[in-house]
């Protein structure tokens, strides 16, 4: 049966009980699949089985008939859900979530069963389906008269934002840079789907409605106006923002009490950072989509997966305003001081993710491992605080710490030292905490010595030595005698059960005794879980306080990390300028540096209003592109509140960062590398502005030589000539050299390398200096380098005869054709032969009579290493 066949009660009659249960239940929740509880495993039925078999790799199998036709069926246990549910949910999949919430001791018929949550792609907030390290977002776009409205939710955190846009290329950007995992959009505007690559939820257009959205903002956040938000006049937002939160609330099935804020952000909050040039300077993914190779896991020694987050946000957020960076810089100085910042580490590393526990608190989800880890982290929370005041480290975020000692001490009082992970079989509530719940305890807990006494009586009485009390959970308790003795049972004795050698007994006394102690566990089991109820709803009172701790912490984490790395790394205070420009002395890059096993060779860089732009000329491999991308990431650090790799950085007012970099197809889109070159330019060239940062590296080179020649002039006279950004403009068109006298501000710069004849073999060697240097390159030693890269001794033979030739008579010149070498494609040995070859070298030179067998070894280990 389909969901097209879910219609009326009618045709639910000819289904049994249960499946008639399970189809009014899925009929609320058509678009996800739903788990249903059965015991111990999640079930699926239907369409939904065939689909969970085929994305999960479990079983698809049948469960009976109902209404004549048999019941296709897929589950999952319950113990392992979590790992299920984090499978499917990346696949795009939304889940219901059906528990058993009746007693099946006094159901009739089937247990009452109720969807207690919906599990979607943005709205994850359990630990064991998120990346610890990254946030997990459901954002919603509306586009209205070329304007666009976005609002962002972080589940796991309780983060709510929004923002404006007066373009697409403006959304798109901060789309690639929010990730969301799941995007609401109207469904009248399907054209926005291209915008970002999530999993798109789609709601009516009617949803948008600006006053309806309002209301529902107002009565969430308990306010009379968003004015307190700086958000009254950001309508288009505003819609979108409440269509995010009540998305959330539907799924959850809760009011979301843990988002407290609304938060506004603007373009001018931030520097601007176009996909591309994210993608390009590898903050948190390399080229590859991988981790490693990144600015992150270079910059990160952060020890709180909250400042592992917050990091990350930094990165792809640097700020713009001054005043904001230079207080961060301020609080990385202060923690560098006397290195500070050692200490607080160590404090640090012991506080655990605080801010997902306290959402998870806030949602009545929390579990007993998550409260005991709270704890820990508001008693290492405030050591901090207390650290912090006794070396007199000033900084005004410390005061956001609220360690809540009455918390912690409730916490202590209640839950055990080590307790289990759910509270499903009781074991959480500390001995002490509850006087009625130690009672009950009491009462199983003596049943050890209650068996002993009445073994040992029972023994004396009846005159049996093989007489044994005992117990088990499917049985109870019992006395056993063994089979040769078990007509000696007193008549009071009641056979209970027989097994190979023995018979097992009850008696009234014993029977009496079972009742009450079973009685005992479950009412203790159930009076711990009220007790646990009202725990956490005692804690929720505090939620506010805790989040405060949490962004605290998190926010010191990514200072001392900073500290840290200044320290370690050998990185410089940024200065900062009203002037425009970028004077960098020393600078390095912090990721190949990193990696590098030679020492890295440092560069300078010029910038400033009679010097824009760098034309940058030499081989490749030289050093080009590491020099472009530095000054990309010394700015952006600096930008962000770190301290940077170079011996000092001043600053001008940046209010963008545009690089070009690499070469890349989208061949998904139709686009061809060189159709994404242009279309990356074109996005620089449409809003770079004079406080822009632009690299552009290898503009043209997807086209013909003229062609592109063309293009990188133009591209270039555009940028000096109209938009007068800080461009640095990397080339193997040496013609762009000599045009620089036409442009005003510009200069050129290079990178060198020498070559030199290897006294060994004779061939020639190819040494980059990695230096910049002033004025362009003589030679672009292409040919060299397609040497070291590997190519065939014949392809490079042929090369250079070609490119004398072009040298002397040019590439166009008719007349000259008939002078052109006729070159062939020679084999590999014999183009080898007419150059100097070391093992040639030695055979020429021996006297095989005159060796003796000592000296001819040596000779062959000489000849085979010559050949390498």
């Amino acid at each position: 049966m389909s969901k097209a066949e879910i219609i009326n009660d009618e045709a639910l009659q000819h289904h049994t009980p249960m499946m008639r249960q399970y189809w009014r239940l899925k009929q609320d929740h058509k678009d996800y699949m739903l788990f249903y509880r059965m015991g111990d495993f999640y079930e699926l039925f239907y369409d939904d089985a065939k689909r969970a078999a085929e994305l999960l790799d479990i079983t698809l199998t049948k469960r009976g008939s109902s209404a004549g036709e048999p019941i296709p069926m897929a589950g999952v246990p319950f113990h392992a859900v979590d790992s299920y549910l984090a499978r499917i949910v990346k696949l795009g999949e939304s889940v219901a979530i059906c528990e058993q919430v009746g007693d099946p001791a006094t159901s009739k018929g089937p247990v009452e069963r109720k969807v207690v949550r919906i599990v979607t792609p943005g709205t994850l907030y359990d630990e064991n389906l998120l990346d610890a390290l990254s946030e997990n977002i459901l954002a919603a776009v509306y586009k209205k008269h070329q304007q666009y409205g976005l609002a962002c939710l972080d589940m796991a955190s309780g983060r709510f934002w929004l923002s404006e846009f007066d373009n697409e290329l403006a959304i798109q950007a901060e789309l690639h840079r929010v990730k969301p995992a799941e995007l609401l959009l109207a469904d009248n505007q399907q054209d926005l789907s291209h915008l970002v690559k999530s999993s798109v939820q789609w709601q009516p257009d009617w949803e948008f409605d600006y006053e309806q959205n309002l209301d529902k903002l107002l009565n969430h956040f308990k306010v009379k106006s968003l004015a307190s938000f700086g958000c009254e006049d950001y309508r288009l937002a505003v819609s979108t923002a409440g269509v995010v939160l009540e998305y959330a609330k539907k799924t959850q099935l809760n009011a979301l009490p843990h988002i407290r804020m609304l938060q506004r952000l603007s373009d001018a909050d931030h520097l601007v950072l176009d996909p591309a040039t994210r993608k390009n300077l590898e903050l948190t993914e390399n080229i590859q989509g991988q981790s490693h190779n990144t600015l992150f896991e270079v910059m990160n020694s952060t020890k709180t997966v909250m400042g592992g987050r917050l990091l990350k946000r930094w990165l792809h957020s640097p700020l713009s305003k001054r005043t904001s960076v230079e207080k961060r810089l301020e609080a990385v100085s202060a923690l560098k001081n006397d290195l500070v910042y050692s200490d607080l580490q160590s404090h640090l590393k012991e506080i655990a993710d605080i801010e997902r526990i306290v959402t998870r608190l806030a949602l009545g989800s929390a579990s007993p491992r998550d409260l005991k880890r709270l704890e820990q982290g508001l008693r290492k929370s405030e050591d901090i605080k207390e650290y912090l005041s006794s070396h007199q480290v000033q900084l005004p975020l410390v005061e956001s710490i609220k360690p809540l000692p009455n918390v912690q001490e409730l916490l202590e009082r209640a839950i055990i030292e080590q307790p289990p992970m759910v509270i499903r079989d009781g074991g959480v509530i500390a001995e002490g905490y509850h006087t009625e719940l130690d009672e009950l305890r009491n009462l199983a807990n003596d049943a050890s010595d209650f068996m002993l006494q009445l073994e040992q009586r029972e023994k004396e009485r009846s005159g049996i030595n093989t007489l044994k009390v005992g117990y088990n959970k499917v049985h109870g308790f019992y006395i056993e005698i063994s089979r040769a003795q078990s007509d000696l049972a007193p008549a009071e004795y009641v056979r209970r059960q027989t097994l190979k050698n023995a018979e097992r007994f009850i008696t009234p006394e014993l029977k009496e005794y079972e009742e009450k102690v079973l009685s005992s566990k479950t009412r203790a089991l159930t009076l711990e879980k009220r007790l646990y109820d009202e725990l956490v709803q005692q804690l929720q009172e505090h939620v506010a306080d805790i989040q405060s701790t949490a962004a605290a912490i998190a926010e010191l984490d990514v200072f001392a990390c900073f500290a840290e790395r200044a320290e370690n790394l050998n990185l410089s205070r940024p200065e900062f300028s009203d002037n425009t420009g970028i004077s960098i002395t020393a600078g390095r890059h912090p990721v190949v540096e990193y990696h590098s096993k030679e020492p890295f060779i440092p560069n300078d860089l010029e910038l400033s209003p009679n010097r824009r732009s760098l034309i940058i000329t030499g081989p490749n491999m030289g050093g080009k592109s590491t020099y472009m991308r530095q000054a990309a990431l010394i700015t952006l650090l600096a930008y962000t509140g770190s301290f940077v790799p170079a011996e000092s950085a001043t600053i001008g007012p940046i209010d963008r960062i545009f690089t070009r970099i690499g070469a890349s197809d989208d061949l998904a889109s139709g686009r061809s590398t060189f159709m994404v070159e242009m279309s990356e330019t074109a996005n620089i060239l449409n809003n770079a502005t004079a406080n822009s940062l632009v690299l552009l590296d290898e503009i043209g080179r997807g086209t013909s030589t003229f062609d592109g020649l063309a293009l990188a002039s133009a591209t270039m006279r555009y940028i000096n000539e109209k938009l007068n950004s800080l461009t640095l403009f990397a080339t193997h068109y040496f013609e762009l050299t000599q045009q620089i006298q036409e442009w005003q501000d510009c200069a050129n710069v290079h990178f060198g390398a020498s070559e030199y004849e290897s006294e060994q073999t004779g061939s020639t060697k190819l040494v980059f200096s990695h230096q910049v240097a002033e004025g362009p390159a003589n030679q672009s030693y292409g040919i060299q380098v397609a040497q070291l890269a590997g190519l065939p001794n014949a392809v490079i033979h042929n090369a250079k005869a070609l490119l004398s030739y072009f040298e002397q008579n040019g590439t166009h010149n008719e007349q000259a054709q008939e002078v052109m070498p006729q070159l062939d494609l020679l084999e590999e040995t014999e183009v080898q032969t007419q150059v100097p070859n070391e093992a040639l070298q030695l055979l020429e030179d021996i006297a095989p009579d005159d060796l003796s067998p000592r000296e001819a070894l040596e000779l062959l280990y000489k000849l085979k290493e010559s050949l390498k």
